[in-house]
């Protein structure tokens, strides 16, 4: 069996590892404070971002859902592993040899280095198919290409090839370059006969199909030649890299222009995305042989930060019927955003690439602009089937479009557009229209939106309450209660607890005597403070560590709350501003211990009889006299 990975390497993989680089490639982080940033939460659905990621000390929190941790935590809950494949995942990320115990050496490289070994042959496979393009027996490709209008550069821009029409080019290739036919069999890119595997992928023109990173996990290939009795697109089946309900071709390519633009085009196929593209619109993807789904919406969330501040998302279908039942099938998604949702159709049935060719980059640009809302499109395609210029008509559609109306969850946009409904079918009376939909709302017929309800911004808790951490995190800590938010003494520990864990450099020296000597009566922050302690001054210097210590020493139903301390936005832009912030918040600190020392000593005093006892009076005076110093000297530092 292969040994547990050593603790010190562990650390090792943890501290060099950038964790926003690796969050940058599920979510879309923007600023929010110096060293702070913060993206919609990868964890659970919400309109505003509340995922908070602070690199300083390598650690993220959502003020929305509870979930936090480090970089390793990520990486298993987003790519469902286990805690020791993370840790070979980063360490082989940063290129660093982990060690294991007992003489181990992990799993080996079949298990360990599986996903990074297809990885390695998509790319190699990648770098082929391009390199083949540029040969004679390419002319058919290269002529397809150019006959859409897509010269040279932009078949590099995709990184389109070629597959050779032979049986076994790319299995030689391969094969040549040290892989085994037991690994080629994982890719995809080959069949298997009865005289083994061969290419599965022959004189086609080649798209590599890339994830959000820009790794190669599978190809697209279109048929060329008349003799080829395959599909017309031939995509890589399922495999362990390759999830077609996943993937977004093009998404490595348009991500930024997605993020910066808050838009997302919807396109069926590869040469429209590259016709987008080229045309000045760089947020088109397209779907790899499947309807537009659940996972492509988290995908388009995240990178739109879809918090219902005006982005949208553009579907483009041909005017057919196949068209049309694509974009019914998108509506019954849609609601999935709180992103503003369009419907471009081109009446001519022209797609993006035709339109370019026949008629330029502004065609494409107006097929884009055209868009309709979906919702309207949904209702409008319905009403399509019915002859409005007959009673009859008329209550067919009504009857037939009364259920797509229900199904808007939004109670104004449905108000909305019963009215439009209404002219739309020659009605007098929106309210006849109102009561169907409503009564159709009320029966639950499909659509109808859940009990609870989309969640909307007042429903997520807020980041920055005083206590134990928001959210479902709360529940788990019934021993510390949260404390008045009023309370200023409680909002005093908790700023300080704050600075201690994302600054601890500033506890060197003296300050930390007087930090680990202070007196919180908040339990929880107490029970914060007291790890604190536990973990002593020795790791003030390491961020990481330092956090990642206090964690370990905390009590376990505290965890989420120094995750939370950790990573909550300081109120100051600049990194000086920052600096006086935590100096003030720690000598407000240190006021406050001085406070409360000298009531206890005045209240000796008081007790005091000084006749009996001159030496402890004249003692009391003094101590109380130097206390009065330290705090006029805490003051003017500040």
């Amino acid at each position: 069996m292969a040994g547990l990975i050593k603790r010190e390497d562990i650390d090792e993989v943890r501290q060099r590892t950038d964790i926003k680089e690796v969050v940058d490639g599920y979510v879309t982080l923007k600023g929010a404070g110096l060293g702070t940033y913060k993206g919609l939460c990868p964890f659970h659905d919400e309109r505003s971002p509340s995922f908070t990621v602070r690199p300083q000390v390598g650690r993220y929190h959502c003020f929305g859902c509870g979930e936090d941790g480090d970089v390793i935590a990520f990486v298993q809950k987003q790519d469902h592993t286990s805690f020791q494949e993370a840790v070979e995942k980063l360490a082989a990320r940063i290129g660093y040899e982990l060690r294991y115990e007992d003489g181990g050496t992990g799993p080996n490289r079949e298990e360990v280095g599986r996903r990074q070994r297809l990885l390695d042959a998509h790319k190699i496979a990648d770098e082929f198919f391009r390199a083949q393009l540029l040969t004679p027996g390419a002319a058919e490709g290269r002529n397809f290409l150019y006959n859409r209008g897509f010269d040279r550069a932009a078949s590099e821009q995709f990184g389109v090839g070629y597959a050779p029409q032979g049986w076994d080019a790319l299995l030689k290739h391969l094969r040549g370059r040290g892989f085994t036919d037991a690994e080629l069999k994982l890719t995809g890119m080959f069949s298997e006969g009865n005289r083994g595997i061969y290419d599965r992928f022959r004189g086609r023109l080649i798209w590599p199909i890339r994830d959000i990173a820009g790794d190669t996990i599978g190809f697209g290939a279109r048929k060329l030649y008349e003799d080829d009795q395959g599909p017309k697109y031939l995509n890589t089946p399922e495999t362990t890299l390759y999830k077609k309900s996943q993937v977004l071709y093009g998404i490595d390519l348009a991500k930024r222009s997605i993020a910066k633009d808050r838009q997302l085009v919807v396109v069926e196929g590869y040469t429209d995305v590259m016709a987008c593209h080229l045309a000045g619109i760089p947020t088109a993807v397209a779907t790899c042989g499947t309807a537009f789904g659940t996972e492509h919406i988290k995908i388009a969330r995240r990178l739109l930060s879809d918090d219902g501040t005006g982005g949208e998302v553009i579907f483009t279908f041909d005017g057919d019927a196949a068209g049309q039942k694509a974009a019914l099938r998108a509506f019954e998604e849609d609601q999935r955003f709180t992103a503003q949702t369009y419907v471009a159709v081109e009446p001519s049935g022209a797609d993006p690439c035709d339109l370019r060719q026949s008629k330029g980059d502004a065609a494409v640009h107006a097929l884009v602009q055209s868009r309709r809302p979906l919702f309207e499109f949904a209702i409008r395609t319905t009403l399509k089937q019915f002859n409005l210029d007959t009673v009859e008509g008329r209550v067919q559609g009504l009857k037939a479009s009364v259920p797509v109306v229900a199904a808007i969850r939004d109670a104004s946009t449905r108000v909305g557009y019963c009215q439009a409904l209404t002219g739309w079918l020659g009605m007098r009376d929106p309210n006849e229209v109102l009561g169907m939909v409503s009564a159709a709302v009320k029966r639950g017929d499909p659509g109808r939106p859940a009990a609870s309800g989309a969640q909307g911004p007042s429903s997520v808790p807020q980041p920055g309450g005083p206590g134990v951490a928001s959210g479902p995190a709360s529940g788990a800590v019934p021993s510390y209660h949260r404390p008045d938010p009023r309370d200023p003494v409680a909002s005093m520990e908790r700023q300080a607890l704050e600075v201690a864990l994302q600054e601890p450099a500033l506890l060197g020296g003296g300050i930390w005597e007087r930090f680990s000597a202070a007196r919180f009566v908040t339990p929880a922050f107490q029970a914060v403070h007291d790890a604190m302690r536990a973990s002593g001054p020795e790791l003030i210097g390491e961020p990481l560590r330092w956090v990642e210590q206090i964690m370990h020493e905390v009590p376990e139903p505290l965890r989420p709350l120094v995750s939370e301390l950790a990573v909550v936005p300081l109120p100051a832009s600049t990194a000086e501003a920052v600096q006086k912030y935590c100096k003030d918040i720690l000598s407000r600190l240190f006021e406050l211990q001085i406070t409360r020392v000298k009531a206890d000593k005045m209240g000796q005093l008081q007790r005091l009889d000084a006749a009996a006892h001159p030496e402890d009076f004249q003692r009391l005076n003094r101590e109380l006299m130097m206390l009065e110093m330290e705090r006029r000297a805490l003051r003017s530092d500040a």
